[in-house]
């Protein structure tokens, strides 16, 4: 991508383009007035503007084949796996797919060993997936955090370019799509329906609205990955936290507006006590295993 030289000229994208029928493409170009990059992890669009680093995990995953009456379990769930052996800082996971199901983990701290929590985290489903045949093997990068720099001049970052993916959860599905509609809508509104040429100022709207509605949500999942990610005895108080109807509602609430779900008080408090319970009942198993190991 080549940069405006000024505020009126127009950024030259440079991509081959083929035609479908022949595997040589034709070096192409097109001139254009603004910039959305939703290009990924690996966003090209974020180096031609400097848009900076952000620390990434890896995500390995595999795509089982496993028999039909196998898949029956899988219908109505899909499985978590948290410790050390899966991952140190992420979880492992089995997601049901239409006709088999997607066996990974990922991790920030270790990523030369994630084929060996791959392996461990296969090994936790070994009975659910006997009998199982790999289709596919994928990995990709998972940003950690936003870039620090997420608009320049014409261009804006969005999705997974962005960095737009969440902690603990590491979605980012949703939030890519979001994000590129409330950029497009911005580029509309400040060209005014594309009857002007539009500035940084406009598309910065998009940002303001975007931190003001989801800075929130990544905030929280980031202090929840920081506090229960850290530890075997730190899962397990987080497994224990899972166990009451009241997290799993708002759990399921915040996941589905994607939004911190305003609670009820009491029960708030009562959930804030029941969080420093399990940290503290944490705390002690760590020191007991500590001595158990030395």
């Amino acid at each position: 991508m080549d940069l405006p030289k000024d505020k009126e000229s127009p950024y030259v994208l440079k991509y081959t383009l083929y035609d479908g029928v022949s595997r040589q493409g034709v070096p192409t170009t097109l001139e254009v007035d603004a910039v959305i990059g939703a290009d990924g992890a690996n966003s090209r669009v974020a180096k031609d503007i400097d848009a900076g680093e952000y620390d990434y995990a890896i995500a390995f995953q595999e795509r089982i084949k496993i028999p039909e009456d196998k898949m029956t379990y899988y219908e109505d769930l899909a499985e978590m796996y948290v410790g050390d052996d899966v991952s140190p800082d992420f979880y492992g996971w089995v997601f049901p797919k239409c006709d088999h199901v997607a066996v990974g983990t990922g991790t920030v701290i270790n990523k030369p060993a994630i084929k060996k929590y791959q392996t461990a985290t296969r090994n936790r489903a070994k009975e659910k997936i006997a009998g199982g045949k790999i289709i596919r093997v994928e990995a990709h990068p998972i940003p950690e955090h936003p870039r620090p720099r997420r608009v320049k001049d014409r261009a804006a970052l969005v999705g997974d370019a962005a960095g737009y993916v969440t902690k603990c959860s590491g979605e980012g599905i949703y939030f890519a799509a979001k994000s590129g509609r409330m950029c497009a809508e911005a580029i509309v509104e400040g060209s005014a329906r594309g009857t002007r040429m539009i500035g940084e100022s406009h598309l910065r709207v998009y940002l303001e609205k975007w931190d003001k509605t989801y800075w929130p949500t990544y905030k929280v999942l980031d202090i929840l990955q920081k506090l229960f990610y850290r530890s075997n005895p730190a899962r397990e108080a987080f497994v224990e936290l899972c166990a009451d109807e009241y997290v799993q509602k708002m759990t399921f609430d915040s996941y589905l507006y994607k939004t911190v779900v305003p609670g009820n008080p009491l029960d708030d408090l009562k959930l804030a006590f029941n969080t420093i319970g399990s940290l503290v009942r944490a705390n002690a198993l760590r020191k007991e295993m500590r001595k158990v190991s030395l």
